[in-house]
């Protein structure tokens, strides 16, 4: 999204006490937009770069008094409540630093030390690509769960507009706005860990949506809500809430072969999600008095969905099936009757 999008977003995330998490390569203008929201918003501006700090450095020393062993307050805490406190470089950061600062994150509190009730949390943290230097990667959903992702990536337009008001020469001027693609490199953003819904993370975007208008939400929903709970989530909760596309029930779809158009991506990815979900929890005599019309129309689905979503429950059916559980047997069933297909035998052949 445009830095202008991510500094919006990033202030309603913060108004409603979650924290956002700005990923984007360096220069886009990450520690910009916390630049910005705190002169937009008068508060005092912590900037913690975490790639330099130690635990120590988060947690305070320890020193004695007469009968206990304290923690002394680290010399950056905020003292007002007026106040952003700027987690920078979390990916650059030993994985004990960021063990250090999941107490902040969950209780906003380190030790004794709670922090003032109005201060806003925000990090920031370039791309998990090979061309940055990474103590190590960010793989614990239990961490990243705490966050609201935004995806940062500068706009000509905007970054021009910003230029000019910042005293950026003519000559790079002009030859940005003839040349663009020699902004920045474009390239796709990703965690490598995938994000999930949870309870916590419904409850976080419900918080934040309260803070939205319906324009607001019509325009920054799905943007929101796939930074907190995934982009399969998000576009089946964003679909269900506008009414944009109805994705069809998993008994509909396994039973009764009733398959809607599912050439959008994200539609196609939800409902591969509900038929995994279904079928590892459904018991097996449904299954079995169900066994014909579910492989028929699991290969019927393969026609229609794009083929990178239906390798998801390829995926599965082959998983299940190779397992020492009371339904593998059953998986098998299924399998060995979609497999009569030669198309279908390719596609197990490619997992």
């Amino acid at each position: 999204m445009r830095v202008e999008e991510a500094k919006y977003l990033a202030k309603k995330i913060m108004m409603a006490g979650e924290i956002p998490l700005l990923v984007g390569h360096f220069g886009v203008g990450k520690t910009d937009i916390a630049r910005d929201i705190a002169a937009e918003t008068g508060r005092e501006l912590i900037i913690l770069v975490l790639s330099q700090m130690e635990p120590g450095d988060l947690i305070g020393l320890p020193a004695r008094t007469e009968e206990k062993t304290v923690f002394l307050k680290p010399d950056w805490w905020p003292e007002s409540d007026d106040t952003i406190l700027f987690l920078d470089e979390i990916n650059r950061a030993h994985r004990s630093v960021r063990n250090a600062i999941m107490q902040l994150l969950v209780d906003r509190r380190i030790h004794n030390h709670i922090l003032p009730e109005g201060t806003w949390i925000m990090a920031a943290m370039n791309p998990p690509e090979e061309e940055y230097d990474q103590a190590d990667l960010i793989t614990d959903p239990a961490f990243i769960s705490r966050f609201f992702i935004l995806e940062v990536n500068p706009d000509v337009s905007e970054w021009l507009e910003w230029a000019e008001k910042n005293n950026v020469s003519k000559e790079v001027r002009d030859f940005i706005r003839d040349y663009p693609e020699f902004l920045f490199s474009e390239r796709s953003l990703s965690l490598r860990t995938s994000l999930k819904p949870s309870p916590r993370s419904w409850y976080k975007l419900s918080n934040v949506l309260k803070t939205l208008t319906d324009d607001e939400k019509e325009k920054y929903g799905y943007v929101i809500a796939a930074g907190i709970v995934g982009p399969e989530a998000a576009k089946a909760f964003y679909d269900s809430f506008f009414q944009r596309v109805k994705i069809p029930s998993v008994e509909s779809v396994l039973f009764d072969g009733k398959i809607e158009n599912l050439e959008d991506i994200h539609a196609a990815n939800t409902l591969v999600l509900r038929i995994v979900d279904f079928l590892s929890k459904v018991d097996v005599r449904t299954l079995e008095r169900h066994l014909d019309d579910v492989s028929k129309n699991l290969v019927r689905l393969s026609e229609i969905m794009p083929r990178e979503s239906f390798y998801g429950v390829l995926r599965f059916l082959v998983d299940e099936a190779q397992k020492e559980g009371e339904k593998s047997w059953i998986f098998d069933k299924i399998l060995e009757k979609m497999l009569e297909r030669e198309d279908m035998r390719k596609m197990v052949n490619e997992l």
